[in-house]
């Protein structure tokens, strides 16, 4: 069952936002979202033979709901599934750029024991056009000016709520059933450059992630298994992913430029994460100075820590520290933010309120749910 309603903005907003709703078996969701990509213009590209033979390989053994999907977007394109020269999935990739800021709160620092992570998505209100340095085509929308809210309900596993910017089959912010929630985060924002090759290898784009979780993963330490068995791909764009829990727990996982893995689990106590590599930089009271590329990293992540340092904090309190770190809307400032995320992973909820223009303006907080109600 396919099921899809505009919930937000309208043609005079920067944002319209499509919330879709799919139940049904894997095969089914996947040929559903193949249909809405297909409407959206997306068509399959062709790559090496060799390496999409072994992509199919890979999810098979190992994200096999995905897989499932890219069988249903086969039947939806009239091919064989078992055809070697188009990948039937996106091209999953970050462009230069986007910022974001993220906080996790734990039970225990809650006044209703409630596990919560806010973040802001930071993006280019451009088109890709002009984010890649070209000008823009006639009647170019904004890369992030049409994002989706899916919630897939399958007859087996994991049901998820995911917002993606513009892969139908990717995720930024994503939350299951379970009550596992994931975001991604540029992880190092001083070094980031737009990707010189990007086609899909054998593993993990860096937008597949999060769904790979969320569909796979019920809690932090499965997770964490589950990204120490992963094999993962970039395209020389570093990010970082903040993964928190219905039991309280939360970790960030990031990659050093030399591929080493790295999980940074503060235990009992709140985590922020900005645009620079924790692991490098370990103590939020020890940090560089900002400089002119470095997108206020320091800064927010400093403002996130002192304000969350000690401190109870009800879900407006992570809202205000949330707006407190916004990009300033300022014509010399290239970035807005596109959506700020509240999730409670014990309701198993995710609160979203998008950008509609300058001003600000922005929605209401609209809640979805991890699960079928």
């Amino acid at each position: 069952m396919k099921n899809m309603t505009q919930v937000a903005g309208g043609k005079d907003d920067f944002q319209l936002v499509h919330y879709l709703t799919l139940k049904g078996s894997q095969f089914e969701i996947g040929r559903a979202l193949a249909e809405e990509a297909r409407r959206l213009g997306w068509a399959p590209t062709p790559g090496d033979p060799v390496v999409n033979r072994a992509r199919r390989t890979w999810f098979e053994r190992h994200w096999p709901q995905h897989h499932a999907r890219m069988d249903g977007a086969a039947a939806t394109l009239g091919l064989d599934p078992e055809q070697d020269a188009l990948a039937l999935d996106g091209l999953n990739y970050v462009p230069e750029g986007s910022g974001c800021s993220a906080l996790w709160i734990p039970p225990s620092a809650a006044p209703d024991g409630h596990g919560r992570v806010g973040r802001n998505y930071d993006f280019f209100p451009l088109t890709t056009s002009e984010i890649m340095g070209q000008e823009p085509k006639p009647n170019e929308l904004p890369m992030a000016a049409r994002p989706y809210v899916i919630t897939t309900v399958p007859d087996e596993g994991l049901s998820s709520t995911v917002i993606t910017m513009s892969d139908l089959d990717g995720c930024m912010d994503g939350i299951n059933s379970a009550g596992l929630a994931v975001m991604l985060l540029i992880a190092d924002f001083s070094a980031a450059a737009p990707p010189e090759h990007v086609s899909p290898q054998v593993g993990l784009g860096s937008v597949q992630l999060p769904r790979f979780l969320v569909d796979t993963c019920e809690n932090v330490a499965q997770a964490k298994q589950a990204l120490l068995g992963a094999k993962q791909y970039d395209h020389g764009l570093l990010l970082h992913y903040l993964v928190a829990d219905a039991n309280g727990e939360a970790f960030v996982w990031e990659r050093g430029k030399d591929g080493s893995e790295h999980i940074i689990d503060l235990g009992d106590g709140p985590l922020c994460v900005t645009n620079h590599p924790l692991h490098r930089h370990p103590d939020p009271m020890n940090l560089p100075e900002d400089d002119e590329h470095s997108f206020r990293t320091f800064e927010r992540l400093r403002t996130l820590h002192e304000r969350s340092k000690g401190a109870t904090m009800s879900p407006q309190d992570l809202r205000d520290a949330l707006r407190s770190v916004r990009p300033k809307e300022d014509p010399a400032v290239p970035f807005r933010t596109l959506w700020t995320t509240v999730f409670d992973t014990t309701d198993r909820t995710l609160s979203t309120s998008f950008y509609l223009g300058d001003g600000p303006r922005y929605t209401e907080e609209l809640v979805f749910h991890g699960y079928e109600r």
